[in-house]
């Protein structure tokens, strides 16, 4: 790796302190190093692709979790590995901690790292009868639709490749890749899956029944999740938020179908420590 390119989120690296020490780091090491500051200013996304030279070969994201999500959609049509370096509170796929940075970069220079692709979700809204067009967005952990306003039970057809296949009666339900199923998926009781595993997880955020469970699909299945009418016919409000950040507000009749991605994310992993010696760690904790 030669050039590397820096997404640092300005309101988490105050004054680009650290990034200019990376900067610094990389350039003494006869590296590369360009930089962007991001931030909420550049609306729903933190970064701008467009910015980015043709010849990076590695994207260091300083942030967290949510910054590093941010870039993953941002950066979704360059095929550049990510490095999440953290600094917030918590950080799983931010697996560079600050206390160990300068390790981390040394093993990036010197190639001691595995670049893991991570499956990812595309949505489309289609609004009323409408079959096409329609907004469109991405996610590397979820999509997530959830009532909007007035407290309410939402009524959700869940359709698989044209097929009815469940009514859920929630607050809400959650699509989830294996990379996002730690997140609001295990929140709302969904399983945890192996982050390289490739298929779709759907699961109701408090359901209004006892026997309602996570339900887990093929990564070339197609989910529909359609909004359907309250009581008596009344219109439901609902919001659809990918990755926690993008949102779109849709109502009964309108519909989401999602589906895996065409392309990837790399992931870029330091730590020789296993998803399961992390997860045996976490669940004892």
């Amino acid at each position: 790796m030669e050039h590397f390119y820096i997404i640092a989120n300005s309101h988490k690296d105050y004054g680009l302190k650290r990034t200019e020490e990376i900067r610094r780091y990389l350039e003494a090491h006869h590296k590369k190093c360009s930089v962007q500051a991001a931030g909420r200013e550049l609306g729903p996304g933190y970064t701008d692709a467009s910015r980015i030279p043709e010849d990076v070969d590695c994207i260091l994201v300083l942030g967290g979790d949510g910054t590093l999500l941010q870039a993953a959609r941002d950066t979704i049509d360059r095929d550049i590995p990510l490095l999440g370096i953290n600094l917030g509170t918590l950080g799983y796929l931010a697996e560079v901690e600050v206390n160990g940075l300068e390790e981390a970069l040394d093993q990036l220079l010197e190639g001691r790292y595995e670049v893991e692709q991570r499956m990812m979700l595309t949505g489309r809204v289609v609004r009323g009868a409408g079959a096409e067009g329609g907004e469109q967005s991405h996610a590397l952990n979820d999509v997530v639709i959830t009532r909007s306003g007035s407290l309410q039970i939402i009524r959700f057809e869940i359709w698989v490749n044209g097929q009815f296949l469940k009514e859920y009666h929630a607050d809400g339900v959650v699509l989830s890749t294996p990379t996002g199923s730690t997140g609001y998926n295990l929140s709302a009781g969904g399983p945890i899956v192996e982050p390289k595993a490739e298929l779709l997880l759907v699961t109701p955020v408090c359901p209004h029944t006892i026997n309602t469970r996570s339900v887990i699909l093929a990564p070339e299945d197609v989910v529909e999740i359609k909004i359907g009418a309250g009581r008596e016919g009344s219109i439901q409000q609902v919001e659809v938020d990918f990755d926690g950040s993008h949102k779109l507000s849709l109502c009964t009749g309108d519909k989401v179908e999602i589906r895996r991605a065409a392309m990837t994310t790399g992931i870029v992993k330091i730590s020789k420590v296993s998803f399961l010696e992390i997860l045996h760690k976490k669940m004892s904790d």
